[in-house]
């Protein structure tokens, strides 16, 4: 599919010049600075050197006072807590932290609920209020849903249940009966980070209880590991409070692996510093992967496991259960493909919704993710379940589909979501009605340059200017994410130096040097980009938008160009 490149604006050129001389960097990287916000040395010093001194005070959220004071009520009186949270990947571990915690910290009786993806669905369901009330429990911590339970937590409050939710996704007009309700979404809260996770969310209700009761700091830091594995991938701008958790998660994990984490690394086969890329692309997917196919509560186990044999054999289960996922991803993907490759209607549409009964729920979140990359327009995949369609949706740059989705909010049963990833049920006969009234939606609100994957160039660069002072300071630029992407750099009038060759199903491996000065060069590879072989083979000139990278092959660690996109000039 053909990208447009766009060119961030460059900052000021006085002030690129400054902020270089202060730093002693190249301009280049100034001007990365400078479209982060970072313009001045002690900017600069807060951006590279992260530090958990600048976390805010938890007590800032709202209703944090009410939440702590509720616990503290239940540690006095010896209450039954039960921590309850979502299946994926954001909810697990957002349970392990609070479960954790509660159970090194207190001496009540602490179990965990992770909800039935199938039978219950999304989020607190009647089902898991019914187990609190058989095992007696008097106190739920919610976690990751729960935002808009308002019939849940009636329901709950009835039997003298009371509920703390921890919450990140958007609220309804209407709030839950709960305790207390900590969401920096919601619009009479000023915490100063709105961007938190819902494992995030967690870490400052626990933080605050260790501020409360005069508990170290340091009793902390053995959950910044789940706390960054949450926030990459559930992919939350690694900004403000974001990053300072993950650089220190990243630490931890990279130094003192819980034993669940190691066991999911062992049997990856991963040897090497564990980066953003191995928590989206290798740990996270496992982790989820126990929800979607199997329950989320042998997540929670592995990430709680205390005994290396124990999460050793966690892991295998999991790793098992990974590549039943894998499997099935492939399978349904390729179906889905073939319903709108055979259909002249879907394929002319600006959205898609696309419904088979059959196709596994576990699944159908990446394969909108999937259909999105295809065909580069906001999804919905949906599949029957009790009865009802349910389904995942995934959006393209700068469009909500949240919104879109809350404009067909009386054809459905029930929503929540992000601006880019949404979950939706409904009744089976509405979704005929539902496909055309989103697809009215998205016609009439998105702008046609969002349907057009776009490669956004941070800067231009010669590859002459790629030294070794050059890159080992954009490294402390990790870790990198939402909003804070790694950095993009294009560069023009390049050539192949001779060694293009395709590896893989259709990636490119070859050696980039600039056509007028043919010194330097880098080894390059280009994912996906296997029909432009002829021409770099045939020595045509082009320009390149790449990442600069390291790549560990035999122990050997080599500079290299990760190309995003080629044109020919």
């Amino acid at each position: 599919m053909e990208k447009r490149w766009s060119i961030k604006p460059q900052a000021d050129s006085s002030a690129i010049n400054q902020l270089a001389k202060e730093l002693n960097i190249d301009t280049v990287l100034a001007n990365l600075l400078l479209q982060r916000g970072v313009s001045t040395f002690d900017e600069a010093k807060y951006f590279f050197r992260p530090s958990l001194e600048n976390l805010h005070n938890p007590f800032l959220m709202k209703d944090m006072d009410k939440a702590i004071e509720r616990i503290g009520k239940a540690v006095a009186a010896h209450e039954k807590i039960l921590v309850y949270g979502d299946y994926d990947v954001d909810g697990t571990t957002a349970v392990a932290l609070v479960y954790s915690f509660f159970k090194k910290h207190t001496s009540n009786q602490i179990d965990y609920y992770i909800p039935d993806r199938y039978s219950e669905g999304y989020g607190i369901s009647f089902q898991g209020i019914d187990y609190a009330k058989e095992n007696d429990f008097s106190l739920i911590i919610a976690l990751d849903c729960g935002i808009k339970s308002i019939d849940k937590v009636d329901y709950a409050n009835s039997f003298g249940i009371d509920f703390i939710i921890c919450d990140h996704h958007r609220p309804g007009a209407e709030l839950p009966n709960a305790v207390a309700i900590l969401d920096p979404k919601r619009e009479d809260c000023n915490y100063p980070f709105d961007e938190l996770c819902g494992c995030g969310v967690g870490f400052k209700l626990v933080q605050a209880y260790a501020q409360k009761n005069n508990l170290s700091f340091d009793v902390l830091t053995e959950f910044l590991d789940l706390t960054a594995i949450s926030i990459a991938s559930d992919l939350v701008p690694i900004v403000g409070e974001n990053r300072i958790l993950c650089f220190y998660g990243l630490q931890q994990i990279n130094k003192n692996p819980r034993r669940g984490i190691k066991a999911i690394l062992t049997l990856a086969n991963i040897k090497k510093e564990i980066t953003i890329n191995e928590l989206v692309f290798t740990i996270g997917p496992r982790i989820n992967a126990a929800g979607r196919i199997e329950t989320g509560r042998n997540a929670v186990a592995l990430l709680v496991s205390d005994n290396d044999g124990h999460a050793n054999e966690s892991g295998i289960s999991i790793n098992i259960t990974n590549t039943e996922r894998r499997n099935l991803d492939v399978t349904i993907t390729q179906h889905a493909l073939d319903i709108i490759g055979n259909s002249i209607e879907l394929q002319s549409r600006k959205s898609t919704v696309i419904y088979h009964p059959d196709w596994h729920k576990g699944v159908v979140g990446i394969v909108a993710s999937r259909l999105t990359e295809k065909y580069y327009r906001p999804t919905i995949v949906l599949t029957e379940s009790n009865g009802k369609a349910t389904g995942s949706a995934r959006s393209v740059k700068d469009f909500d589909v949240y919104d879109a989705i809350e404009a067909c909010s009386d054809l459905l049963e029930q929503f929540g979501g992000h601006k880019y990833a949404a979950g939706l049920t409904l009744k089976i006969e509405n979704i005929e009605a539902f496909q055309k009234r989103f697809e009215e939606v998205v016609s009439s609100t998105i702008e046609e340059h969002m349907l057009t994957p776009e490669v956004e160039i941070d800067a231009e660069l010669e590859l002459n200017q790629i030294t070794p002072k050059f890159f080992n300071v954009l490294k402390q630029f990790a870790p990198f994410g939402p909003g804070n992407m790694a950095p993009v750099f294009m560069s023009k009038q390049l050539i192949d130096k001779g060694f293009v060759r395709i590896v893989g199903n259709n990636h490119l491996k070859f050696d980039i040097q600039s056509a007028l000065n043919p010194r330097e060069s880098f080894s390059a590879i280009a994912f996906g980009q296997a029909n432009y072989f002829d021409a770099l083979l045939n020595k045509k000139i082009f320009s390149a938008c790449f990442a600069v990278e390291e790549n560990v092959f035999n122990g050997s660690i080599t500079l290299q160009l990760n190309v995003k996109d080629l044109k020919l000039e």
